[in-house]
């Protein structure tokens, strides 16, 4: 069993976004450049998050996301389960079949049962609330500068008038006169 990063990348970028939230609503474009993580990839993430119900999107100008539950309320289990990240040491899925249809469970089957269990209790006991504070204690910064929401410092160039006729009886008409 070995988390992939889709579970990896749903923790992290959750917690970029719970350590910043308090500011408004946070864009996966800034979650991308901090994280070194895919837009795309961060948008098929949180499109399974927001069914989740653990993040809400905001649109518009200023708009982004924020988190849909209290930060306590949110455990890694949450995270990993939302975005269908499995979490199974066993061979057959817990179906029970590991040998094959007829033959049934392997030997094993109930030490990786019981490990999937004892990963499962471990996730669930880790809230998004306990990873933000050991980042900050870690003295991660949050940046204080405001973020610019939909006003660019790049000045508006105003297109050229163009007074050259578009057609070929716009044409006609200007050469008759």
């Amino acid at each position: 069993m070995r988390l992939t990063t889709k579970g990896r990348f749903a923790v992290t970028a959750m917690v970029d976004l719970s350590m910043r939230q308090t500011r408004g609503p946070v864009t996966l474009a800034a979650i991308s450049e901090r994280q070194h993580i895919s837009l795309s990839y961060l948008e098929q993430l949180f499109g399974k998050l927001r069914r989740a119900k653990l993040v809400n999107s905001v649109r518009g100008p200023g708009g982004g996301y924020c988190l849909a539950r209290p930060i306590a309320g949110i455990t890694m289990a949450d995270i990993i389960a939302a975005v269908d990240e499995p979490i199974d040491a066993t061979g057959c899925g817990g179906k029970e079949n590991c040998m094959g249809e007829d033959t049934g469970r392997c030997m094993t089957h109930d030490l990786w049962a019981n490990l999937n269990q004892k990963m499962i209790e471990y996730l669930d006991s880790i809230s998004l609330r306990k990873l933000v504070d050991e980042q900050l204690a870690k003295g991660v910064a949050i940046e204080e500068t405001p973020i610019k929401r939909a006003i660019s410092n790049v000045p508006v160039v105003k297109p050229i008038k163009v007074t050259a006729p578009n057609s070929v009886f716009a044409l006609g008409s200007a050469m008759s006169k």
